[in-house]
């Protein structure tokens, strides 16, 4: 394998970039469709065709990937499977026990993917211990996005603790403004319940909760209290909620209509693309009661066996190395809101909340505060994370939940998922 790559990498030297023997084709399927997102993709694309490859988009949209991950199945039983797909966590693993998979150590040997890759990054794209996806970012979930325009108008303050959050939603309810963007779908709802549970919870309990499984803390008091305090929220979201994105309620605090949003920092990127600025426009803080403590995504594309020509292989390998090189990690990143998953990367050009996203990241590495996240698929496997988001979304849509049942119930499904 190492020797096909190698002869391959030649290959590709010793040809015009342009060149249409060298020419290969790469079918990535992704969920990426948002503004910001689509601008990362098209400069993916570019630097592909650069290198002599086409590049054959295969986008679904739906945020949280749930059409993707049902289409990516008939192709893969079909026995058509694209040259990479967006895959994080233990969707990874799963792909790599049932043998569809591509290894990718030679390339990963070749570019030193071990040195420039934080270990819980890196173990997270290995099966079996060998490569098989590749790591693009690192984003941080617990954001809370500010208007400050709208908290100026309304004469209120950024809160720090779930406390502070539902005073200042009421005075800015008050004032005749929408408190709370939010979109109406399951994953959505998850992800601010995920914050909310940070915040009761702490980063331990949280990681016994929804990494280990722990049904003492998921049957626990502070558990109905997560539950407490996340019925609250629906309180402080417009009643024209259902089927929205996520992306366009980022617009709504783009354009002064509502004054926060809990959502990850992917939300940048539409801010980004309309012109706005981190802490002049907007304001980028952790969520409330979550200030030293981090829940990351990973967004990765994993490898699959190609039944295609050599230059189909060419162009893989040529994608897996790209996927990495700074000069990408830098503009996808600058696009797409998150910071850099590489450690060696100069950090001079991003904005006020990479660079506190990247300071975060690094101590709550250090202190334990570091976990992953089950509202987008990091934390457990996708049965159990659709068992959660079923449970916490059929809750936040009834007209009057009962927080003290919600424990018990989230308790079985997830037990009937496992």
């Amino acid at each position: 394998m190492k020797l096909k790559y190698l002869m391959l990498t030649s290959f590709l030297s010793l040809l015009p970039m342009t060149s249409a023997t060298a020419s290969g084709q790469v079918e990535v399927l992704h969920w990426w469709t948002s503004s910001g997102e689509a601008t990362s993709v098209k400069v993916l694309k570019q630097m592909m065709e650069q290198q002599g490859h086409s590049w054959k988009d295969f986008a679904v949209a739906g945020g949280g990937g749930e059409s993707a991950m049902t289409v990516l199945k008939m192709r893969a039983v079909s026995g058509n499977s694209p040259t990479a797909a967006q895959l994080k966590g233990h969707d990874i693993q799963e792909w790599g026990r049932l043998g569809f998979l591509t290894s990718l150590d030679d390339v990963a040997q070749q570019e030193h993917w071990d040195q420039v890759l934080p270990p819980v990054v890196a173990n997270i794209m290995k099966y079996d211990q060998h490569y098989v996806a590749v790591p693009i970012n690192v984003h941080r979930v617990n954001w809370l996005w500010v208007s400050p325009t709208v908290f100026k108008a309304a004469g209120a303050k950024v809160p720090t603790t779930l406390a502070e959050f539902f005073v200042v939603a009421d005075k800015i309810k008050a004032a005749g403004f929408i408190a709370l963007a939010h979109g109406g779908q399951p994953w959505q709802d998850a992800t601010l319940f995920e914050s909310i549970a940070l915040a009761v919870l702490g980063s331990a309990d949280y990681r016994k909760a929804f990494v280990d499984l722990n049904m003492t803390v998921i049957n626990s008091a502070k558990m109905v209290d997560v539950f407490k305090q996340f019925k609250r929220m629906k309180a402080y979201i417009d009643p024209e909620v259902a089927g929205r994105y996520w992306n366009t309620a980022t617009e709504m605090v783009i354009n002064d209509q509502a004054a926060m949003q809990f959502m990850g920092d992917w939300a940048k990127g539409e801010f980004a693309q309309a012109g706005k600025f981190a802490g002049k426009d907007y304001l980028c803080v952790p969520a409330p009661g979550t200030q030293h403590q981090f829940t990351f995504n990973i967004d990765s594309l994993a490898f699959f066996k190609l039944k295609g020509s050599d230059t189909d292989n060419i162009a893989q390998y040529t994608l897996a190395k790209t996927l990495l090189m700074p000069s990408f990690q830098r503009i996808f990143n600058l696009n797409k809101g998150s910071i850099p998953v590489r450690l060696d990367m100069d950090m001079s050009a991003f904005d006020l909340c990479a660079l506190d996203s990247m300071n975060a990241f690094k101590q709550a590495s250090l202190s334990g505060d570091l976990v992953p996240s089950f509202s987008q698929n990091l934390a457990t496997t996708a049965d159990v994370q659709s068992a959660i988001v079923d449970v916490v979304s059929e809750f936040f849509n009834q007209a009057d939940p009962n927080p003290k049942l919600a424990p018990s119930r989230l308790a079985r499904a997830i037990k009937s998922a496992i």
